[in-house]
């Protein structure tokens, strides 16, 4: 991805979502030709020169300090995941000395850490990477997530699940809001890791195969995803509502295990109790 472009974009799109009563700016009626900030509003702010900040703004972040950067940060308001971001990509636009290219070694779930899946035996769980490729999951978890490891493609993927499955809106009730994170995701991902070619090969293929993937990207867009609430509607066991939480393996850098529960005597724990034994006849039918 061209970094710089990927900076002017970004600041251009949080810039426009500040107006300048929410800056604590005073309003100048209806004659302004920009919904937002404008360039030297920002430069304003953050107590930058407008000249400065315009270099920035035009993808040039090279050399951009940190205090300039939190100065940034503070005078649009951005959130955790914006100002890491925001970070990320000055980092991407340093200068690096050319090096060899490596081939990226391949990622995979330890045998210990397949034990910890494993022994979670009441809690749906898997291991995806950055791309949101699945690595392995438990019994529970490859129930659970059954539409979207027999859709096909290896490794199953849950980006290319939501936006080029039919099968993903009936699976996810709450599709759109779940394509909406995993694009701000992937978008995250992009500006930490901008030479994965992996990720750039699956960005260009949604890109090519979802117009609401298209969409979405170009909102430049950027979320954290460590809790929350998912609703699912499973072909067996029929609807579940479950609580996930991301645990980062500190060993393996970018891959994370998602474990999900329910409510304790609620609805969707006898669905898993019920999911759980179907799981276990799968296995019993595979010997």
């Amino acid at each position: 991805m061209d970094n710089g472009n990927e900076m002017r974009d970004f600041l251009v799109s949080r810039r426009a979502k500040i107006t300048p009563e929410q800056a604590g700016l005073p309003a100048y009626g209806g004659n302004r030709r920009v919904a937002g900030l404008r360039r030297e509003e920002v430069a304003m702010l953050a107590g930058v020169s407008i000249d400065y900040y315009v270099r920035l703004e035009r993808g040039r972040a090279a050399g951009a300090s940190e205090s300039v950067l939190e100065g940034i940060a503070r005078a649009l308001q951005l959130d955790e995941a914006e100002r890491a971001h925001l970070f990320d990509l000055a980092r991407a636009a340093a200068p690096v000395a050319p090096r060899a290219p490596r081939r990226p070694a391949a990622q995979q779930v330890r045998p210990s850490v397949q034990r910890v899946l494993d022994s979670m035996t009441t809690t749906p769980a898997y291991v995806r990477n950055a791309r949101l490729d699945v690595l392995g999951a438990n019994r529970l978890g490859a129930a659970l997530f059954a539409p979207v490891l027999s859709s096909g493609a290896r490794p199953a993927n849950n980006a290319r699940f939501l936006f080029l499955d039919p099968a993903a809106p009936e699976f996810y009730l709450d599709w759109e809001r779940q394509a909406e994170d995993v694009v701000a995701l992937l978008r995250t991902e992009a500006g930490r890791n901008p030479h994965d070619k992996g990720l750039s090969d699956l960005i260009g293929e949604l890109s090519v195969g979802s117009g609401r993937f298209r969409a979405w990207w170009a909102a430049h867009n950027v979320r954290f995803h460590r809790t929350g609430v998912k609703r699912f509607h499973h072909p067996v066991v029929g609807d579940l509502t479950l609580t996930f939480e991301a645990l980062d393996l500190a060993a393996d850098a970018g891959l994370r295990i998602s474990a999900y529960t329910a409510e304790p005597g609620s609805t969707s724990d006898d669905a898993l109790k019920l999911l759980a034994t179907w799981g276990a006849t799968l296995d019993q039918a595979a010997q």
